[in-house]
């Protein structure tokens, strides 16, 4: 079960790269816009998978990222 989460992990990475890549290139605004829209849902599927798998990890990370009162 683990490693099917991992390996999903891995590849919602290796796509958020290929786009971070390809929106380097020469593109049409609606290519761009196209591979814009699917960095996103890769950046949140990531974030949704990585929360799910390592909850402790992420709650610390948000409360970093808090300001202290």
């Amino acid at each position: 079960m683990l490693d099917e989460v991992l390996a999903c992990i891995r590849a919602h990475r290796s796509n958020i790269q290929r786009y971070r890549r390809l929106l380097r290139s020469n593109l049409s605004d609606v290519e761009r816009q196209f591979i814009e829209n699917r960095l996103i849902e890769e950046q949140t599927a990531l974030e949704s998978l990585s929360a799910e798998t390592f909850p402790l990890a992420f709650s610390l990370r948000k409360g970093a990222d808090m300001p202290a009162s």
